[in-house]
């Protein structure tokens, strides 16, 4: 052993520590990869990403080789510094005490914590790289790993632990995915962000929460006199409209404008002849969710739908463009708005109609109203108030100060908003 020289076993010991760092960065660099990255890699044929995705697809051949290395060369290194020690500080325990402590030290700084980090850091360009190192490597110490995890596979069926399999990517919720989208603020642009997020929502939300409330309903009394009606669908902004007699309770079916113009280009403009023109009415529940409700209008070849609650009575109209503006926004419409929403103006209020759906408020104004009771403002007040309150009562809800301006005919009609601080709105999701 003295015929060899030192320098021999610092070159064999530096060596040993270059091997056990690779292992080492090997392994956290393989267990930190994107699956999902990983995966559309692989689609587009990159050799590393397909040698890495062979290797994930079993964790326990991989983890093998890597343990298997670095614990042999751990091992070596720990002898090599031993025999240092004793060369150069004789047989003692002081001196075996020191090549520990010393091969402790280099094993943790260089062959661990550091290239680890560095793995970590760099995960998928250092996993490819290295996955040509570890194939091949597999492939001739697979005997030496399959009778290893031979008693690796009995002890986990023992303990009655079956392992997830490795290549194929754990599966996300859609509440996982909605965070995924909204913490991709840099590689998604805003408004397509906002999309995707609407997409999530559509099954939480229901057709209740975005119909057009009866109240608002604009509608065609069959029993009214003809001019009225002329005039009412001359003047009309909507393609279709729902036709009752004498209640809006008592439908009398649906009414397409275009089909009115020949009458009235005839001079043939009579109530039993409008009356032909009807089709039938399409009723949905109101608890429907939005994303069903669009399935249904696809399957019936329908855009126009009536909504009713659990006793069979109106409750509102929804329509397709409704489902399209909750998933992509508004857009150019020429028809009036009954409940404009704007933005705060210069001393942070708004002014806004009762009849205001919570959600747009929300939206537009950046406020966490409650959306679990009613849907508007209106509905939002009187269940907090238990009462129909008068003009000048100020209040807040969900930390959002308001004031009752204007009140008439048992609801409340006009409030103004104030921009509450941002130590008491509640965490509001928005893209």
């Amino acid at each position: 052993m003295d015929e060899i020289p030192l320098s021999a076993f610092y070159g064999a010991l530096f060596v040993l520590l270059i091997l056990s760092g690779f292992f080492s960065i090997a392994e956290t660099s393989m267990m930190a990869l994107n699956r999902y990255r990983l995966k559309h890699m692989v689609k587009l044929g990159h050799r590393g990403a397909v040698l890495a995705s062979g290797l994930l697809a079993r964790t326990d051949r991989l983890l093998g080789v890597i343990l298997l290395g670095n614990n042999l060369v751990n091992a070596a290194a720990a002898v090599l510094v031993s025999v240092i020690a004793v060369r150069l500080f004789g047989e003692s325990e002081i001196a075996l005490g020191l090549g520990t402590l010393a091969v402790t030290f280099l094993i943790l700084v260089f062959c661990e914590i550091t290239p680890k980090v560095i793995g970590a850091a760099h995960a998928e360009r250092i996993a490819f790289a290295v996955s040509y190192v570890l194939t091949p490597l597999l492939r001739v110490l697979y005997p030496v790993v399959w009778f290893v995890n031979l008693f690796v596979s009995a002890l986990l069926k023992l303990l009655r632990f079956k392992p997830p399999a490795g290549g194929e990517p754990q599966r996300l919720t859609a509440e996982e995915l909605r965070s995924l989208v909204l913490e991709a603020g840099h590689y998604i642009p805003k408004n397509h962000r906002s999309i995707l997020v609407n997409l999530f929502d559509l099954e939480r939300i229901t057709v209740e929460d975005v119909m057009t409330p009866r109240a608002q309903i604009e509608a065609v009394d069959l029993e009214a006199p003809l001019e009225l009606i002329a005039e009412q669908l001359a003047t009309s902004y909507h393609t279709r409209l729902l036709v009752y007699r004498s209640e809006l309770g008592n439908i009398a079916g649906i009414l397409h404008l275009r089909k009115v113009l020949a009458l009235m280009r005839d001079g043939d403009f009579e109530r039993d002849k409008l009356a032909e023109l009807l089709t039938e009415p399409y009723f949905i529940p109101a608890s429907t969710p939005l994303f069903a409700q669009l399935q249904y209008f696809q399957e019936n070849h329908q855009r126009f739908a009536l909504v009713v609650d659990e006793y069979g009575e109106l409750q509102g109209l929804m329509t397709l463009e409704d489902i399209i503006e909750e998933i992509i926004g508004e857009f150019t419409t020429n028809a009036p708005s009954i409940a404009t929403i704007r933005a705060w103006d210069k001393n942070d209020s708004a002014l806004v109609e009762g009849a205001s759906p919570l959600r747009e408020l929300n939206r537009k104004l950046g406020l966490a109203l409650p959306l679990d009771g009613p849907k508007t403002l209106n509905g939002l007040i009187l269940e907090h108030f238990q009462d129909i309150p008068e003009a000048g009562v100020s209040l807040k809800i969900a930390g959002v100060p308001m004031e009752i301006v204007q009140t008439q005919d048992r609801v409340v009609r006009t409030v103004r908003l104030f921009k509450p601080k941002t130590d008491t709105l509640p965490a509001l999701e928005m893209p």
